[in-house]
């Protein structure tokens, strides 16, 4: 290298992890692809944030859902600032919390998944089983006497 000349900088270290990042290697990102073509992608709970699945159990008003999450705990979730426009919960919507580490009874809501993506995750098996409501049921055969 010539004097005077200064090395060049390091490339920075990616924020979701890898090789040269810190963090886990799991991916935060689902690939949809439908017909074999990809449809687009789809966040999961960052587990290392402490992220989890839920499902909006009751409506309480002011941005406020009561939330039953994959750990078996019922809390009251906050869709937060920036979202409270942008975001339209309903019962039964499949979301992405991070509790709140002070609180053991609130969370705040990140990510609501549309009923579309929800059945998606369920047939993939992404979704544990204390919230995968939205897996394909079969109809039971009703065996009828004849």
């Amino acid at each position: 290298m010539p004097e005077g000349s200064t090395p060049p900088p390091d490339p920075p270290a990616s924020p979701a992890g890898g090789p040269e990042g810190p963090g886990p290697a799991a991916p935060t990102t689902v690939e949809v692809v439908e017909g074999g073509e990809e449809v687009g992608r789809l966040p999961l709970p960052r587990r290392d944030r402490g992220e989890i699945f839920g499902v909006a159990s009751q409506l309480m008003g002011a941005a406020r859902i009561r939330v039953m999450c994959e750990d078996g705990v019922s809390r009251m979730g906050r869709i937060t600032g920036k979202m409270k426009k942008k975001m339209w919960v309903r019962e039964g919507d499949l979301l992405i919390l991070r509790p709140w580490g002070f609180q053991e009874g609130k969370c705040d809501i990140l990510f609501r998944y549309s009923r579309t993506q929800a059945t998606y995750l369920a047939r993939r098996d992404l979704l544990p089983a204390s919230v995968n409501m939205f897996g394909e049921a079969e109809a039971p055969q009703d065996s009828s006497p004849s």
